[in-house]
Order: C-alpha cells, then sequence, then structure tokens
C-alpha cells in the first residue's frame, strides 16, 4: 500500500463496543470509519467495533476479532476460546482460573494486546494516509495498572504521536458545546459509568494531554493559537455497565425459566435490553436446527425497571451523582449552573437511566444524539489545540505496619483532587525500624474508594465483576516488587530512635509521581525526581 498522506486517529476502547474516528483534512471534520470484517453496521447507528475476540492460536497470536466472531456464530457457545467484556480483566486482580490455550496461559492482558494489533493491522491495510497520531481514551475510575498496560503495549506501535484523554472529558469536547459551558458527561457503556464535571473556556495556553510517545516529528511543535480549554472540575466512577445488566438479565432467566447462564443466553438478554430502549417490549426466540431445543425470552420495561431496582441499580447511582455534586459545591458549582448533561454510551439510552437523570436535571438540558461516537470524536480535538485540565482521580499513599491492628495498613501522601502539575512537593521524614538497618523500603500504592473495592472473577464462564462493600479501602502497590522497593541505601547503617531521610513527592505535567529522597546524616541526595509510578 503507497500512503499519500498523514492521519490522526483516535480510539475508544469500550467493554462492550470500540469506535474509530479520523480527522478528515478534506472536510475538516471528525468521521467514524468501518473497518470491514470489524464494524457492525446498524441502522441509525455508526460503525461500531464490537469488542469481541476469539483465539484460534494462542501460540502464534491468531485471533478473530469484531463483528467477523458474530458472523461466524463463535460467540453463541461456551468456549474458553471466545473473549467477551476482557477490558474489565485487564489491570484486574482476577479471581478463578484463566483459560490455558495451545499449552500457553492467556491473560486479558494478552487477549487486550491482540485485539489492539488486529485494529492498527486493519487500520493500515484500509487507509491511503500514514497513521500518524493516536488519542486512546480511558475511564476515570481505571486503575494505574490500566493505564500503565496501554502506554506498554502502544510503545511498539508505528504511530508519531500517542496520548491519553479521560473518556468524559473527550465526550464533552465531542458533543461540540459552546465556548465557557459548565457540562455534566454521564458515560454509561458495556463496563463502566463516569460522571465528570467539565468546564469549556479558551484561555491563551499551550496544548497538553498526557502524551503515551511522542515521536521526533512533534518534538518542536508549538502552536500560536489560543487553544480551547477542558477544565475536569469534578469527576467519580465505577465498575458498573451494560454487561452487569446482562448478566442480570441471565440470572432472571436461569431463575424463572430455568436456562443455562450460556454465552446464548447473554447474547440474546443484550439483544432484549436494547429493544427495550425503543420499546415497551421485547421478545427473542431461539431454534437449533440439529437438536431441536427451542425457547423463547420475552420481557417489559416494567419488569426491567424491577430487576434494576433489585439490584441496587438506582442506589449506585444516587451515589454516583452525590459525589459528583458535592465536590462542585466545595467549588461554588450548583447543580443549577450545569448548562447540559451530555450522555454517552450504550447504557445512556435505556430510559431507565434517563428517568433516573431527569429527578437531578430539567429535561430541556438532557443531550442524548452522540451516544457512541462523541468519545472518540472528542478525543481527536486534542490535535486541534484543545488543552486539559485535570486532577488526579485516586489517592495515593505509603504501606506502614499499623500497630494497633496488627497488619499492614496506608498513610495518604497525595489526596484525590490533587492538581497537576504540583507547585510545591510533599515533604516526609523517615527513620530506621530496626538497629544496624542498611536500607529503607518503601510500598506506593493507588488507593481506591474507601466504601469498598471491586472484585473480577468467573461465574462458570461468564467473567463477572462485583463491588464489594467493606468499608476497606482497595488499593494496588505500584512498586511492589525486587529492585523497586528500596529507595535508600544507609551509610552507615540506620538505627531506631531518630529521624534519617527526607523524601520530597510531586507529580508533575505527565502525571508522573516523583520522588526526592535525602540522606539527613550525610546530607547526600541518595535520589533526585526520579519517576516511580504514573497515576491516574
Amino acid at each position: 500500500m503507497t500512503m499519500t498522506g498523514t492521519a490522526s486517529y483516535a480510539i475508544d476502547f469500550g467493554t462492550s463496543n470500540t469506535v474509530v474516528t479520523r480527522w478528515n483534512l478534506a472536510s475538516d471534520r471528525a468521521e467514524t470509519i468501518s473497518l470491514p470484517g470489524l464494524s457492525e453496521q446498524l441502522a441509525n447507528n455508526p460503525p461500531l467495533i464490537p469488542s469481541l475476540i476469539y483465539v484460534e492460536d494462542a501460540r502464534q497470536g491468531k485471533v478473530v476479532c469484531g463483528q467477523s466472531v458474530r458472523d461466524r456464530g463463535l460467540d453463541l457457545k461456551n468456549d474458553p476460546r471466545f473473549f467477551r467484556s476482557f477490558k474489565r480483566g485487564i489491570g484486574a486482580t482476577i479471581q478463578g482460573f484463566l483459560p490455558e490455550l495451545d499449552e500457553k496461559t492467556v491473560t486479558f492482558e494478552q487477549v487486550g494486546e491482540w485485539f489492539f494489533q488486529d485494529l492498527l493491522a486493519q487500520l493500515e491495510a484500509e487507509g491511503s494516509d500514514r497513521l500518524d497520531s493516536l488519542t486512546l481514551t480511558v475511564p476515570v475510575d481505571s486503575f494505574e495498572a490500566y493505564r500503565h498496560w496501554l502506554s506498554r503495549v502502544c510503545q511498539s506501535w508505528s504511530v508519531e504521536q500517542i496520548r491519553m484523554l479521560d473518556e468524559p472529558t473527550a465526550a464533552a469536547l465531542g458533543y461540540g458545546m459552546g465556548q465557557d459551558t459548565l457540562l455534566l458527561v454521564v458515560d454509561f457503556g458495556g463496563g463502566t459509568v463516569d460522571l465528570s464535571l467539565v468546564e469549556l473556556n479558551n484561555p491563551a495556553s499551550a496544548p497538553q494531554g498526557l502524551i503515551l510517545k511522542w515521536g521526533q516529528r512533534f518534538l518542536g511543535e508549538n502552536p500560536r493559537q489560543k487553544p480551547k480549554t477542558a477544565r475536569v472540575l469534578a469527576k467519580a466512577g465505577e465498575n458498573l455497565g451494560g454487561s452487569d445488566l446482562d448478566l442480570w438479565l441471565v440470572d432472571y432467566f436461569a431463575q424463572t425459566q430455568d436456562l443455562p447462564k450460556s454465552s446464548l443466553v447473554t447474547r440474546l438478554a443484550e439483544r432484549l435490553k436494547i429493544q427495550l430502549s425503543s420499546q415497551n417490549e421485547a421478545s427473542e426466540a431461539y431454534f437449533n436446527d440439529e437438536t431441536f431445543d427451542t425457547f423463547e425470552l420475552n420481557l417489559d420495561r416494567d419488569r426491567f425497571n424491577q430487576i434494576l431496582e433489585d439490584r441496587g441499580f438506582f442506589t449506585r447511582l444516587d451515589e454516583l451523582m452525590t459525589g459528583v455534586l458535592q465536590q462542585g459545591r466545595r467549588q461554588g458549582i450548583e447543580s443549577k449552573d450545569v448548562d447540559a448533561v451530555l450522555l454517552v454510551g450504550g447504557t445512556a439510552q435505556i430510559p431507565a437511566v434517563q428517568n433516573w437523570l431527569k429527578r437531578y436535571f430539567d429535561e430541556d438540558r438532557i443531550r442524548s444524539s452522540l451516544p457512541f461516537e462523541a468519545i472518540a470524536t472528542g478525543a481527536l480535538q486534542l490535535n486541534k489545540g484543545v488543552e486539559v485540565k485535570d486532577f488526579l482521580y485516586h489517592s495515593y499513599g505509603i504501606r506502614y505496619w499499623n500497630k494497633r491492628q496488627n497488619c499492614h495498613s496506608w498513610h495518604p501522601i497525595i489526596k484525590s483532587g490533587q492538581p497537576y502539575p504540583m507547585a510545591n512537593p510533599i515533604e516526609l521524614t523517615l527513620g530506621a525500624s530496626v538497629e544496624n538497618q542498611p536500607s529503607i523500603e518503601l510500598i506506593i500504592g493507588e488507593l481506591g474508594a474507601e466504601t469498598g473495592g471491586t472484585e473480577v472473577y468467573f461465574d462458570g464462564d461468564r467473567l463477572v465483576t462485583r463491588s464489594l462493600n467493606t468499608g476497606a479501602t482497595s488499593v494496588q502497590p505500584l512498586n511492589d516488587s525486587d529492585g523497586a522497593r528500596s529507595i535508600a541505601s544507609l551509610k552507615p547503617p540506620g538505627n531506631p530512635g531518630s529521624d534519617r531521610i527526607k523524601l520530597q513527592f510531586r507529580v508533575d505535567k505527565d502525571r508522573s509521581l516523583r520522588i526526592t529522597v535525602e540522606d539527613l546524616l550525610s546530607g547526600e541526595v541518595l535520589m533526585s525526581d526520579r519517576m516511580v509510578a504514573e497515576l491516574s
């Protein structure tokens, strides 16, 4: 293939569907592209790529992706080679056994990498322009492990510049609202629900964005134009999405009709859910011409809404909304100040979700015209001179031994909501804990919500995500590995009773946590502004 020019792309990798957009230089606007074999063409919807993968040969990385999985019926059998909702397993602690295919243990990180490789290969094969710039979007509640995986995977791609942007912020840009606008983005997809309060305005400053990869062609860029700015004021999210609703419906039909919890029933349940977004009643029938097995599924909106109510669905949404509005009030913003509420994602099209929103906002402020393409379209705005001002969603802390509870606990050092880059570093002093201590180790962790955590586990062949309301803080260690924990060699060895090292923590403009370590006894700087983690 002969490349005739360069092009900017954005990929919204979703739990249920993936959307790819490209900036059309001729029309000077974004367009959602269709890829043969990958994209699904549905009436009234843009081209969507089902986030599905079937592994034909794990050793060679031979896979079938997207719509081809459905076209070949590979999603209708309980086959360990078939993966759906695999995004939720990337970077998560998995409870259960991972499948072994072709004498190779297959992780969700590997499945996700295969999916991206196949997608990029299709882009390069179909496009006449060189893939020059790429923006990837991520949920606001994603832990550093997911972002780190995405950053690592993309380093091998033949793309000059790669950037990362939160999905709700991208959606605010994608809806193309006017200047000086306060927006609430409700991004409700297949795997997560994210709420973000975003302010759009137009100051005179240079574009930013979290850079994952920056090739030589972009190093000298210094745009002179005044970019639009997307300032994130508040955000909250959790692992709750359309795939959970599908599983709840499967459980319902297993109880009421004694149907198996299978891939086939899951697919039919998903179809029912989609039908109920536009009609009051839905039905799906199945007949196997080989076994003569047949059954019919019927559901109406009232029963569907009751299932959601019984599962605590609206209570969880209320908690997220309360959190976002409270963050806004701390900055003098009330719900009446919100100019528009933007709905994004397939789950946001469910009438019960829209009715829930009307409890908080007038109907004339709610927008739902771009549910699928807003995120990927908005992500392209980073290439048009848009600056994103954001803050850290999670808190970060260091691990210590809690003598009272006789267990490890976490001491926060950087609180959730911290803007970056940080103007002033945070200082901390530490001493030796035993006699003649030769070194000091420090484990830094990313602290999740204090109300509980999220567990990813297998129920048969189903990948299920469950919120854990344990009251404990969920933590993902960032440097708990050999060689990464040690931050100071003590010469001479340290002893208890006095401070020995001074630490300075800061977060730079690229959301990297950096640490400086000074030996208070010798005055020597043992570590100077070293990056220890990329933060969410």
